[in-house]
């Protein structure tokens, strides 16, 4: 049985060598929580001793982050430090890897006005745009993983004894990333594999589009695949040819629809936690990809913050394939974040599209790339509508059928 600090360098060693795999010479700049400082040092060490010369981890909190939103004056809301956004961009001009650890409280805004939270998002996002090409091109490695919090704990295992949900929390996450395996670094590789051929293979069938029905739920929606669409998963590759793994853990595969064909309704079967917030039991309906209405039982104000963003945060950006029966999945477990409940279900992203979802994208401008069918947008979030009864239909050119899920899972 290996001991829990084992298990947590394993972790950490995982994160740097297979999630961003640090090359020696290069540099790492880790993005986390105060509260995630005991697992974040193991990051840092693991860091130095494969070679790193500089590991910068930049701080937050949330409790500092809630006091900004409830207390700030409004105009303290819509700005972003520049010289924060420069400095990112300067690393990534250096070639450094960039490594997110993930610890939220699904709950910490209740209570703030959506307004004030959407100003202060759409002030991050604004000013972070031209770091975001790094991450949005694949430019650099980046990769994000999770450290358990007393309230994330709370709200994933409330019928636990307080003194045993972040214990509890620890074993969930250690399980979906494949810690307890003896050889974690080898078990990923062989999964990242299985994931490529899943991909490959939609890739060799050319469809069109997708159709998507769940009884239990309601989603009845076609969804229209642009020409020269790539299905990609686990691995990434950066522009010096280094493999990065973006999420830790990951069940996908996924491509970028056609901006202007997505028909139909689709129901959330998964909350949603978004900027502090839950988003629970919603629907949104779309005609020639815009979304036309959309309602929540709770967080209707949020869902709307969200759709408001931009024009582009009308329209879909991602469609994420996750057989129901996966790891993540079979633990009944409902995280409340994103990084584990997308992998536990087939999912959609609100938002921008993946340049390297499409033959040639990369290279194009995003004139081009929105003339091609990939969406604009400064969001980008996911949300779950995997199902036990969700059934996928690929369709080709020619309207012939093939069916690529039944029962929630692959049907090939």
């Amino acid at each position: 049985m290996k001991s829990f600090q084992h298990r947590m360098e394993q972790y950490a060693a995982l994160a740097v060598e297979v999630g961003v795999n640090v090359q020696p010479g290069q540099k790492l700049c880790v993005i986390a929580p105060v509260e995630a400082a005991v697992f974040v040092r193991e990051i840092v060490k693991r860091a130095y001793r494969i070679g790193s010369p500089y590991v910068h981890v930049d701080w937050s909190d949330e409790l500092v982050t809630r006091a900004r939103l409830e207390l700030s004056p409004e105009e303290g809301l819509s700005g972003y430090p520049s010289w924060l956004a420069d400095g990112r961009v300067q690393l990534a001009e250096e070639g450094a890897a960039f490594l997110w650890v993930v610890a939220e409280d699904p709950d910490l805004l209740n209570g703030i006005d959506p307004a004030r939270i959407g100003t202060a998002t759409k002030a991050q996002q604004n000013a972070l745009q031209p770091f975001r090409k790094f991450t949005l091109n694949n430019e650099v490695a980046w990769s994000i993983v999770a450290f358990p919090t007393q309230p994330w704990a709370d709200k994933v295992f409330p019928d636990h004894a307080g003194t045993e949900r972040v214990q509890a929390l620890w074993e969930a996450i250690f399980a979906a990333v494949r810690v307890d395996e003896d050889d974690p670094v080898a078990v990923w590789r062989t999964h990242a594999g299985n994931l490529r051929d899943k991909a490959a293979r939609l890739n060799e069938r050319r469809f069109k589009e997708l159709h998507y029905r769940s009884a239990s739920t309601g989603t009845d929606v076609t969804i229209g695949l642009p020409d020269g669409h790539i299905w990609v998963s686990a691995g990434a590759q950066n522009k010096q040819g280094t493999t990065f793994i973006p999420n830790m853990p990951t069940e996908e595969v996924f491509t970028s629809p056609l901006r202007t064909s997505i028909n139909g309704k689709v129901a959330s079967s998964k909350p949603l936690s978004y900027n502090g917030n839950l988003i629970d039991r919603f629907t949104i309906t779309f005609a020639d990809g815009r979304i036309t209405d959309y309602a929540a039982e709770k967080g209707q104000e949020a869902l709307q913050q969200l759709i408001e963003t931009d024009e582009g945060s009308h329209y879909l950006g991602e469609i994420a394939l996750v057989p129901f029966r996966s790891p993540i999945s079979d633990t009944n477990l409902t995280f409340f974040n994103t990084l584990f409940d997308e992998n536990a279900a087939c999912h959609l992203a609100i938002g921008f599209a993946f340049p390297f979802c499409l033959e040639g994208g990369l290279t194009m401008s995003k004139e081009e790339q929105l003339a091609s069918g990939l969406n604009q947008s400064l969001t980008h979030v996911d949300f779950m509508i995997g199902t036990a009864d969700l059934e996928i239909d690929g369709v080709r050119n020619d309207g012939s059928r093939e069916a690529v899920f039944r029962a929630g899972n692959w049907s090939f």
